[in-house]
């Protein structure tokens, strides 16, 4: 069969004028005596003006009969979670309806302007078909199509517009619209022939359906009169009146000459010509036509503007323009919505999808509102801030906001962006942030998962390591690692519960140096954080820049790569649903024009932590508000987390979360060239220390939940294990008095980290040996055990305490007084 959106020539046919000619001459003639349909389409063998009635009968014949009729392109819709229309997609601003919803008087008008003998014709007429001939054939235009053949072309004009290659389309789309000399007869031909077939297949009220849902109605790409009824006049198109449908009606012919808002006064002149033609064929009264006509245009219009986007989203909810985007990104970039990334456009620009989504418009607004709170769109600072939570058990991502206005066009002004700070490169243009402690809960979550406890103390002396000592499938580290902590004098030994709660940075690194760094990447990528720039570019070890776990290095213990908010959420989420791990989701249903419904790419959720470290990781962070996040202060209902700031404070990061929401909020630099913030002003306020993630990100996350966990019974944590919290208690070998070595020797068989005090102290024991150690008795596996050396000096003596002097007659003693204070 055919294409019908090639012309004859794509066939290698060629009419020449006089066969054009005599094709038109023939088909007249037979349609004259009644043969065109009961011919079957076939030409009799007629004489022709030029004589060549073979060739022309054979140039008839080769002309498509079937007309291939594909779903017509619809808008698509995206909706927030409560059915609120963010934005809709379109190549076509159509909405297709059947004829019961278009109003009657809305059919009558466009026959009447386009086609008054449509219920009489058998697909072509041939009173205007032999003028057009003539008049196509001298070089001016002519129409007389019949409203069943310019369905057929407009039918040819969007099987060319589908057309992937840009080449072919625009020579599809010419052959479609040619009308000039010889081809355009042949087009007229073509589509004449096929009309003819049409309508021996289709009824005339399903034809005039087609073509009033096909037409173009305007030139701002409003097709079907379903669109340009609510885009004119502000209402479906089954309530037109009949004013209005005369309008309507007028616009066809010339999209852009007729539309009443570009060029008003030509579009009241063409509908008072439709009301002159309604009238003339009985569709109006005289009065109606009357009043019509004094009735000026601009009193009946009701224009409702078209905006088409993601831009438009913000309009409905604020700050949702950045969500909507990111919906966008996802089908784009999911096979679920198609092979190609094309085939996944022209689904969302032409495909009639209703996309409803997870956005709460509640939540998005406090997210909005709060995240600009912290640092206004427009701060002298220039630094970015961005928010995003999710539902834990469901990965339904409820609101997502940053201190930018959303706006992709290349002419964007101050504050204004199109680049996600919450999502990944390929998700929003976003190369991500480095965490920072707030990836330390990875550490802590390998850390129980090897049976180490809370309470367990880790030696957090040390502030520089041979790269050697830490074990990685990267093989064998060279080199040397230093780093320091935030505060001074942090560096002792301390409990994996403490050093959580005050973020200290050597505790997590003497914690790593136990574990394999591998494990500690690979736990945080099997919880969805992952390296977050262009997965297409490479780093100098050939790594892609995202889409990878991190590296097993002992910086990453730190947070030292790239990752985003969405991600982070994500993972903290987990962490709230007793170890259930959802990919972040922001579409919970699509369905097509017919109503359909598509797959979705699913959350699936999966038990990717085990729950009693999950009840562990809960209550490790619940100790924050006593911790790092202390000066901002716990809210009023259970809630965890983790505070985060690079080494030279130029990210600053708070996730956190409740049973029933995951939330990060992160500010900081956006600038290629990264600068620390210690001395910035940021809000009208100068940190000449810090700023931390307690500064900025925490009180916007603590401000954010607090509005939206309002009112809503927020459940606890589950409790904690005691092996977790203290350990499986084991015997402590008893090494008091042994050689420093073989005690050591001891300990380390028996699973205990040993430290030696660097102080020796008097002892009855030999010099050299342990004159007292800690803890004894039981402890948890692959703790520390801290041991002090004799130095061999005998104990001093306890002093003996002095006598209280006796008082001397007549006054006491002079030279004792009162006595020594001081004992």
């Amino acid at each position: 069969m055919a294409s019908p959106a090639r012309s004859p020539r794509t066939h290698g046919r060629f009419i020449r004028p006089g066969q054009a000619l005599a094709l038109f001459l023939a088909l007249v003639l037979v349609a004259g005596v009644g043969g065109v349909l009961a011919a079957g389409l076939a030409l009799p063998a007629v004489a022709v003006a030029d004589g060549t009635t073979s060739m022309t009968v054979k140039a008839f014949d080769g002309l498509p009969t079937e007309l291939e009729q594909k779903p017509l392109p619809q808008k698509s819709t995206i909706l927030a979670a409560d059915g609120k229309v963010l934005a809709t997609f379109y190549d076509q601003n159509r909405v297709v309806v059947p004829l019961d919803q278009i109003a009657p008087i809305m059919q009558k008008a466009v026959i009447s302007v386009e086609d008054k003998r449509f219920y009489e014709h058998a697909g072509v007429d041939m009173q205007g078909m032999a003028r057009a001939a003539i008049n196509t054939l001298v070089g001016q235009k002519e129409g007389a199509s019949t409203l069943t053949q310019q369905y057929v072309k407009n039918v040819l004009i969007e099987a060319a517009l589908a057309i992937p290659d840009p080449a072919q389309r625009a020579q599809a789309l010419a052959d479609a619209r040619d009308n000039s000399g010889s081809s355009g007869m042949a087009r007229k031909l073509r589509e004449a022939k096929l009309a003819i077939t049409l309508e021996k297949t289709m009824t005339k009220d399903q034809i005039l359906e087609k073509y009033l849902n096909i037409a173009q109605f305007g030139a701002s790409s409003i097709y079907g009169v379903e669109s340009a009824a609510e885009y004119f006049f502000g209402k479906h198109a089954k309530d037109l009146t009949y004013l209005e449908a005369a309008t309507i009606a007028g616009i066809t012919q010339s999209p852009t000459k007729w539309d009443p808002v570009l060029n008003p006064a030509d579009s009241q002149n063409r509908r008072d010509t439709v009301l002159d033609l309604m009238y003339q064929q009985g569709y109006i009264t005289q009065a109606e036509h009357d009043k019509g006509v004094a009735t000026p245009l601009k009193d009946t219009l009701h224009v409702t503007p078209i905006k088409q986007g993601c831009m438009t989203a913000n309009d409905t909810v604020a700050g949702s323009g950045f969500f909507c985007d990111y919906v966008t990104k996802v089908i784009l970039n999911d096979p679920a919505f198609g092979k190609t990334q094309s085939d996944r456009q022209a689904l969302l620009y032409r495909g009639g999808l209703t996309i409803t989504t997870t956005l709460i418009p509640g939540e998005q607004t406090a997210a909005d509102e709060e995240v600009k709170a912290g640092v206004p769109v427009n701060d002298p600072s220039g630094i970015g801030s961005a928010l995003v939570s999710v539902e834990p058990g469901t990965g339904k991502i409820t609101s997502m906001a940053e201190n930018r206005v959303y706006n992709p066009m290349q002419n964007a002004g101050p504050g204004e962006t199109a680049l996600n700070f919450n999502t990944s490169f390929e998700y929003g243009g976003s190369s991500g942030f480095s965490p920072g402690s707030s990836y330390k809960a990875f550490t802590l979550l390998e850390w129980l998962r090897q049976g180490h406890s809370l309470n367990e103390k880790v030696n957090a002396t040390p502030l520089q390591y041979n790269m050697s000592q830490f074990t990685s499938c990267k093989g064998r580290l060279s080199g040397t690692y230093k780093f320091s902590n935030s505060e001074s004098n942090q560096n002792y030994p301390q409990t994996v519960l403490s050093a959580t709660a005050n973020s200290v940075n050597s505790a997590f690194i003497a914690m790593g140096l136990q574990l394999n760094l591998c494990n500690i990447v690979d736990g945080a990528a099997d919880l969805g954080v992952l390296r977050a720039g262009d997965p297409n570019l490479k780093d100098n070890s050939g790594q892609p820049w995202g889409g990878v776990p991190f590296g097993p290095y002992p910086g990453n213990i730190l947070g030292s790569e790239q990752t985003s908010p969405l991600m982070m959420a994500g993972a903290y989420a987990a962490f709230a649903s007793g170890g259930v791990f959802c990919k972040p989701i922001a579409i919970t249903s699509v369905t097509d024009a017919t109503g359909a419904k598509l797959n979705v790419p699913s959350a699936d959720c999966q038990q990717k932590v085990e729950p009693q470290y999950a009840a562990a990781m809960d209550y490790a962070m619940s100790n924050v508000w006593n911790g790092t996040a202390k000066a901002v202060g716990a809210p009023p209902f259970p809630a965890a987390g983790k505070t985060g700031t690079t080494t030279f404070n130029e990210e600053l990061w708070f996730v956190g979360f409740t049973p029933l929401r995951a939330t990060a909020v992160w500010s900081g630099q956006i600038t290629e060239q990264q600068k620390t913030l210690h001395g910035e002003t940021i809000n009208g306020k100068t940190y000449y220390q810090g700023p931390f993630g307690s500064d900025i990100s925490a009180p916007t996350w603590k401000r954010f939940m607090m509005r939206i966990m309002a009112g809503q019974n927020v459940p606890n944590f589950p409790a904690i294990g005691s092996d977790q919290l203290y350990g499986k208690q084991v015997s402590v070998p008893y090494v008091v008095g042994q050689p420093q070595d073989q005690a050591t020797s001891t300990l380390q068989n028996a699973g205990f980290t040993v430290q030696v005090s660097p102080n020796q102290v008097s002892s009855s024991v030999a010099a050299g040996s342990v004159a007292s150690q800690s803890p004894t008795g039981t402890a948890t596996p692959g703790s520390t055990v801290t041991l002090v050396i004799s130095s061999g000096q005998p104990a001093a003596p306890p002093p003996q305490p002095t006598q209280p002097a006796q008082p001397g007659p007549g006054g006491g003693n002079p030279g004792n007084g009162g006595g020594n204070p001081h004992g």
